[in-house]
């Protein structure tokens, strides 16, 4: 998020001058240094140099506040993430670089994580746009060749896929940055090159099993839309036999 000066440059504003995009610019700022989950109205009326009332004017309630740093994350962010093309012949082009395309933009903010994925709380109208996007990708991938149920049900997999393997990530990274840093379970795993030969040979080569890295989300990725795409073969393989033309057989086989 662009950020404005800081509290320390603002000057005590005067009476009637904040506004609603104000605060939540004011907001954006606290929460790269203080987290989603330290924000608090006394603390953004210190940083905006306001008296909390004045917020409470907009805002009645964090999660009102939070409502509005959603849609606008959105609006910013995540819905101008490239949607599959509504050229169907090129939907695996388009679904891979709309995957990793939103993976990075949940990656490089970690605030955007907390707010959409983590928190997972939309406002009517954030939930009406995500819900136009989705009707774009499911109606790219029923020109492709999918039905209505198997558009649907590989999007869906594939938007779990990506946004299971940023929450793991975030999450691991919270729990690095708090008291008592813990492992993840995956680099908890003990690999003894006598007991488990394989995983060991795995682990020299750097494979990580359940690790939300690169490799293990770009093979996940391919697997899906591997998956897409014998679908797309196999749809067009049943309407080419139903409509492929009757020939007579003779009388001993009628």
């Amino acid at each position: 998020m662009a950020k404005r000066a800081t509290a320390e440059n603002r000057r005590r504003r005067e009476r009637g001058s904040l506004n609603p995009e104000d605060i939540i610019d004011g907001a954006f700022e606290l929460a790269q240094r203080v987290s989603i989950d330290g924000l608090s109205m006394p603390l953004l009326g210190r940083h905006l140099n306001v008296g909390v009332t004045s917020i409470y004017w907009y805002f009645r309630k964090k999660d009102d506040l939070l409502n509005a740093m959603t849609d606008r994350a959105l609006r910013l962010y995540v819905y101008t993430a490239p949607y599959p093309s509504v050229e169907a012949s090129k939907w695996r082009e388009s679904l891979v670089n709309h995957a990793r395309i939103l993976r990075r933009t949940f990656l490089d903010n970690p605030i955007l994580c907390d707010l959409i994925l983590i928190r997972s709380a939309l406002s009517q109208h954030a939930g009406r746009v995500g819900a136009e996007q989705l009707e774009r990708t499911v109606a790219t991938l029923v020109d492709a060749g999918l039905s209505i149920e198997q558009a649907l049900d590989t999007y869906s997999a594939m938007n779990l896929h990506i946004r299971g393997s940023v929450v793991l990530q975030r999450l691991y990274d919270k729990n690095q940055d708090g008291e008592g840093s813990s492992r993840a379970y995956y680099d908890s795993i003990v690999v003894d090159p006598q007991t488990t030969p394989l995983l060991a040979a795995a682990a020299a080569r750097g494979l990580r099993s359940g690790a939300p890295d690169e490799r293990n989300f770009e093979y996940g990725l391919g697997c899906i839309l591997d998956h897409i795409g014998r679908l797309i073969e196999r749809n067009a393989a049943a309407r080419a036999n139903s409509v492929a033309p009757h020939r007579p057989g003779n009388a001993a086989d009628r």
